[in-house]
């Protein structure tokens, strides 16, 4: 049975360095877009709490809110770009 599956691997395309880093960058977009979302939540909630708590501070939170979110989405479109990059680069064609 082990000899059947070892055959099945070493026939498998992506049993291949390209096929398994091309699993690794999809694997990569995934969390990088999933950890984009999770900081941006947090950070927008967080943000919320505080308007709620001193309202006074609206303006300045909001400012500081607004960098940080796009300091975040700038980090994930740039780890989304790596990841195409390497996809490109080890599956040409």
């Amino acid at each position: 049975m082990l000899d059947l599956l070892a055959q099945v691997v070493d026939k498998a395309p992506f049993a291949t360095g390209a096929g398994l880093a091309g699993m690794g960058a999809g694997i990569g977009m995934g969390l990088t877009v999933v950890g984009g979302g999770v900081g941006i939540g947090r950070l927008a909630g967080s943000a919320l709490e505080g308007m709620a708590r001193q309202p006074e501070i609206v303006n300045k939170l909001l400012t500081n809110m607004l960098l940080a979110a796009a300091l975040i989405e700038g980090f994930t479109f740039l780890a989304l770009v790596f990841c195409f990059l390497l996809i490109g680069k080890v599956m040409p064609g």
